[in-house]
């Protein structure tokens, strides 16, 4: 059974189903030939009797006159018998079969009433037989043959077999043909998974296969669509995918190269230092000076890329201590000490109070990094402005300068991590091109937004956080 189940299992949908409304069919068909057949049946008997009642009938009142001989009907067995003590004895002139003892017990019941039985006469098959009293001794009995009825009962037996055979054939094949067309786009969409399985998703992560066509039905078309809206889920799951094991190879490149130059300088400096500790003692400051400075350098580069980490995962561990916070006074004391450590651009600040639930140390980092990028990236003497707001349920922060302006090709990817705009954004400028990366990190791990507009003469970050509840 288990051998019979696996292969039914096996089989294809549209066979399956076939098969299905097959033997359905073929149950409809079996009972509706049964009872057809019943009732023919029932209907042929009912008929038959009414000619053996009317036959005999109509002969009883002679018979009750004359006790003659009854009239033969058709080709019946027709006799008036004698009934003495229970025993039936059949009168001359009737007409019985050879061995008639079966007719004479029914003659012998009917003294009584009525009798209407079937019996098997041997070499002649099944007969009807009725049987009605004449008088107080005597009866008249009529035996019909079912031979003939049973020969009609069977050929229509016959008739509703080939029927219903060429019905079932016929259903089959149509309905093998109407499911195969209407299951078309099922394996329409069974050839697109194919092909998604062939595509090489390794050299190229882009899905070009779509479930196409028309027809088969409202679930089908649901289903269809619903297979399309997967396919470019998983297609743009796959080119997100992409993008970011694009970037993080980028990052671990980048990353690897900025550690790389101060461990480079530390490493000279270091035998530099073990020279001149030798031969000029004199140098051996200036050495460690310089060995201080990448050894900082490195420092903020990897605090810097171990908070990105924790801000990447802050669902396991957040680095944001939050409290209430007035967004105007963490602007002035970053305004304060950017005019004390940039003299050489003037700075101006328009601040309102603005009260917000957010670590007041990140959002320090967050100005600090942004008057620094704009100082850094702007030649002295570029004027930068500071902007606190509040409205629309949110806080703005504005950090705007005069400088040449960030190219629009630039814009897309300011915020990327370790990106530097070519003519301005370079090592010698001191930073590290994760500035405005922390910046994003930090604002969206408080629920904010950070963006940038820029052309020539003027660049605008602009900070969006929620306002205190």
């Amino acid at each position: 059974m288990r051998r019979w189940y696996g292969a039914w299992q096996r089989t294809r949908l549209g066979t399956r189903i076939t098969l299905g409304l097959g033997a359905l069919a073929l149950v409809v068909f079996a009972a509706v030939g049964v009872t057809t057949v019943g009732i023919m049946h029932g209907y042929l008997d009912r008929r038959l009797d009414e000619q053996l009642s009317k036959s005999q009938n109509t002969q009883l009142p002679q018979l009750r006159e004359t006790h003659g001989s009854p009239q033969s009907v058709y080709s019946w067995y027709s006799a008036l018998y004698k009934v003495q003590g229970g025993v039936a004895v059949p009168e001359p002139g009737g007409k019985l079969p050879g061995d008639a003892g079966e007719l004479a017990k029914i003659a012998a019941d009917a003294v009584g009433g009525d009798v209407t039985r079937t019996i098997s006469l041997p070499g002649d098959g099944p007969y009807r037989v009725r049987a009605c009293p004449v008088d107080t001794d005597s009866v008249l009995l009529s035996a019909a043959p079912q031979k003939d009825l049973d020969g009609t009962v069977r050929q229509l037996i016959w008739v509703e077999v080939g029927a219903f055979a060429l019905a079932l054939a016929v259903l089959v094949i149509v309905g093998r043909l109407v499911l195969s067309r209407g299951l078309r786009p099922l394996a329409d969409m069974a050839g697109t998974a194919h092909d998604i399985a062939s595509h090489d998703l390794t050299a190229n992560p882009a899905l070009p296969v779509r479930a196409a066509g028309t027809g088969g039905g409202a679930e089908v078309e649901e289903l269809r669509t619903a297979f399309n809206v997967m396919l470019a889920h998983i297609d743009t799951s796959l080119a997100a995918k992409t993008e970011a094991n694009e970037r993080l190879r980028r990052f671990v490149a980048d990353a690897s190269h900025e550690l790389r130059t101060p461990l480079t300088s530390i490493r000279g400096y270091a035998d530099l230092f073990r020279y001149a500790a030798a031969n000029e003692p004199e140098e051996r400051e200036a050495h460690l000076t310089k060995i201080r400075e990448e050894t900082a350098r490195m420092s903020v580069l990897v605090d810097d890329l171990l908070l990105l980490a924790r801000l990447d995962a802050r669902a396991a561990e957040t680095p944001l201590r939050p409290e209430r916070t007035d967004l105007a006074e963490l602007a002035g004391d970053a305004a304060d000490a950017f005019a004390a450590g940039r003299p050489d651009h003037p700075l101006t600040s328009s601040l309102s109070t603005a009260l917000v639930d957010a670590d007041p140390v990140r959002l320090r980092q967050v100005l600090d990094n942004l008057l620094a990028n704009a100082a850094v990236h702007t030649p002295p003497g570029t004027s930068v402005n500071v902007e606190v707001t509040a409205s629309g349920g949110e806080a703005v922060v504005r950090v705007t300068d005069t400088g040449p302006g960030i190219p629009p090709s630039a814009q897309e990817r300011i915020f990327d991590r370790f990106f530097r705009v070519d003519d301005s954004r370079t090592r010698g400028n001191g930073g590290t091109g994760l500035g405005l990366s922390v910046v994003q990190s930090l604002v969206a791990a408080h629920g904010g937004t950070v963006g940038v507009e820029s052309r020539p003469g003027r660049t605008t970050f602009t900070v969006r956080l929620p306002l205190a509840r």
